[in-house]
């Protein structure tokens, strides 16, 4: 069966389980994929959503989600040295792992565009529920302002049902 990009960006055709009571193991029963190019903003060292999300259902309780995530356009303006910018991600309001600290930080007030910062990770939700993952961000320190998606860059974040 080929695979179709459908609208809300989740690849269809991915099928492991078609007149089968339970999986293979190690198969990818579904994809689902997000992007956002919002630029967001904080001073301040308290998280707040980025903009990147996406929300799967698993079809077994017993699968694992593989979460990767690609952060683009992370930068700190040059009013303070202590800036950077901190990442987490989320599954629904638990917090699965930070993969960013001071990311961008330089001891010093030039403007420093970072780039992207990136997580790969497997993650076992036990539901079979719509389930979401999301990153926020933060300033290292409350200070001068940090960015993602600046000037537009597109971040994405992938999740992939595996059968355990």
């Amino acid at each position: 069966m080929p695979l179709v990009l459908s609208g809300a960006g989740t690849i269809t055709g991915i099928n492991a389980t078609d007149g089968l009571s339970s999986p293979q193991s190690n198969t990818v029963l579904q994809v689902v994929n997000a992007t956002t190019a919002t630029p967001a903003s904080t001073s301040l060292s308290t998280f707040i959503d980025t903009n990147l999300t996406a929300t799967i259902t698993p079809k077994f309780a017993t699968s694992k989600i593989l979460v990767l995530v690609s952060q683009q356009g992370l930068y700190k303006t040059s009013a303070s040295a202590s800036s950077g910018v901190s990442l987490k991600l989320l599954r629904n309001a638990t917090v699965v792992n930070y993969f960013a600290q001071g990311y961008g930080y330089t001891n010093s007030t030039i403007e420093n565009i970072a780039g992207c910062a990136s997580t790969c990770y497997l993650d076992s939700p036990a539901t079979t529920s719509a389930t979401t993952y999301k990153t926020q961000f933060a300033n290292f320190i409350a200070a001068s302002s940090v960015y993602v998606q600046g000037n537009g860059d597109t971040s994405t974040i992938t999740l992939m049902e595996i059968a355990a």
